[in-house]
């Protein structure tokens, strides 16, 4: 089916080409019937005003739920859909059951008119005191498959559990969808565009290991406030983040007390701080916190759906995995800010910070540096590679003979299909302030020779790569200039 004529996204929106596209798409598309879109994403990723451009360009109908009892909720959706239709007067609906057969009603057929868009944004609060809302338009939903209906419906949330239990197993949902989107924060590149540091690359580095892709960070939270330079950094991090009088001192706080799943904050803080302190396995994480493995199941599956916790599978070891804490900002507060939030409260942040270089380096810095690396190699670094890489990830190669396992940081494989084994397209190390050398590569060089004694894995066109935030030594560069397999990688090129 050909695509309709889309809206151009608004230049005040910035990035989201993917997102729009999708977005004006649906709310566009010529179909005869009912269709129903879900979009998500944790709070700060610019959904709300994403969609409101949307119904500005397009038009439509635009609800934004807030905390309220079940009767006050109704109200509100009343007098806004009133102001919508040019009602004189509030429309006073019994139950949501009349509001949801009355909205799916604007939207029957009309001779030469479009598509009719409504948005409910927020829609986990209403979810709370009206449960029998996704039952509900369901049903509306099934009627208008049968009837023609104009209905483009988008239901939208930041509570990342809720909204990703609308559309899964038995849910009343399950099945009506035409479009799924997650918002997510912008990645390392486009981050750096957005905040104006992009030809700085040793500066978008560190407030992106601090911040992440979060767009509401810089201009509501911040209000434009950016460091021109690095020099500026270490002063522009203590009167914003580090200070008591900035809003995104409790941000992370708030980023764990606003998921509707989350009941006993303490542990949760627990199991983030085991993380951010290095602990990513499921035993390791039990042990720091002082509970049995069984007992932080829930912990851990409750913060993989709220996109606060990512496990990660080990790309050369079967059946193992590990955690890594998605949001930046959290492992920032866990391993720089939380050891030391009554100084930081006081007014001492300059003095935590210079105590902290160490800490941020090693449990800040130095594993977001390895996340943005696989995350180079997902993106422009394809272009190195003899091979489209099926799977970028991390893992651990045991060498018997040396009694040791190598870590490797950057690791691209391609699966086998049928009879073929999988090829090894590359192995790689990231190391943020150590200035690499020979020693790295050989053992790069060692983790290929075992994979290829193995015989598992085909590593014919494997190429090893070091990256590093500090450079490189001149043996090291010697080395790679005779060698066409070696790569060099430093934030220039991450960041070019």
């Amino acid at each position: 089916m050909p695509r309709p004529n889309l809206p151009a996204k608004p230049p005040h929106v910035f990035g989201r080409d993917a997102e729009w596209d999708g977005l004006a798409a649906f709310a566009a598309r010529p179909l005869p019937h009912a269709m129903l879109g879900v979009v998500s994403g944790r709070r700060r990723m610019g959904k709300t005003y994403l969609l409101r451009a949307l119904v500005e360009r397009r038009g439509g109908f635009y609800f934004g739920a807030t905390t309220a009892t079940a009767a006050e909720s109704l109200r509100q959706f009343g007098a806004a859909l009133a102001e919508y239709t040019g009602s004189p007067a509030p429309f006073s609906f019994a139950t949501w059951d009349d509001a949801i057969s009355y909205l799916f009603a604007l939207a029957l057929p009309q001779r030469g008119e479009g598509p009719v868009l409504v948005v409910i944004d927020e829609f986990p609060y209403l979810v709370k005191t009206a449960p029998e809302l996704p039952s509900l338009i369901q049903r509306e939903i099934d009627h208008f498959q049968v009837r023609e209906s104009r209905m483009r419906l988008l239901l939208c949330g930041s509570a990342m559990s809720v909204m990703g239990g609308l559309l899964a197993s038995t849910a009343p949902l399950r099945g009506r969808a035409q479009l799924e989107l997650v918002v997510r924060p912008f990645g390392y590149r486009e981050a750096a565009d957005f905040w104006g540091v992009a030809d700085e690359p040793a500066l978008a580095a560190r407030l992106h290991a601090v911040l992440g892709g979060t767009p509401a960070y810089r201009r509501q939270f911040l209000a434009d406030d950016v460091p021109g330079s690095l020099e500026e950094f270490d002063d522009w991090l203590c009167r914003t983040v580090l200070s008591p009088l900035s809003p995104l001192f409790r941000e992370a706080r708030y980023l764990l007390a606003e998921e509707a799943d989350i009941r006993d904050t303490a542990l949760y803080h627990s199991v983030l701080a085991a993380v951010a302190q290095g602990n990513t396995s499921r035993g390791a994480i039990a042990g720091y916190i002082g509970r049995k493995s069984v007992d932080i199941s829930h912990p851990l599956h409750v913060l993989e759906d709220s996109h606060l916790l990512v496990r990660e599978a080990d790309v050369f070891r079967a059946g193992k995995s590990h955690y890594r804490i998605s949001e930046p900002l959290i492992t920032f507060y866990e391993a720089v800010m939380r050891p030391s939030w009554a100084r930081l409260e006081s007014g001492q942040a300059a003095q935590v910070w210079e105590r902290s270089a160490e800490r941020f380096a090693s449990q800040v810095a130095g594993p977001h540096f390895e996340a943005v690396c696989r995350e180079y190699v997902l993106g422009p670094g394809q272009a190195l590679l003899d091979s489209f890489p099926g799977q970028v990830g991390s893992g651990v190669v045991t060498d018997p003979a040396a009694r040791r396992q190598i870590e490797i940081d950057v690791a691209a494989v391609e699966p086998g299909s049928g009879a073929g084994r999988p090829s090894v397209a590359l192995l790689g190390e990231a190391k943020w302030g150590t200035v690499m050398g020979v020693k790295h590569l050989e053992r790069l060089r060692r983790a290929r020779e075992i994979l290829t004694e193995r015989g598992a894995a085909d590593t014919d066109g494997c190429r090893l790569a070091c990256f590093s935030g500090a450079g490189f030594s001149d043996a090291l560069r010697t080395e790679a200039a005779r060698d066409g397999d070696v790569l060099l990688i430093g934030l220039e090129d991450l960041y070019a």
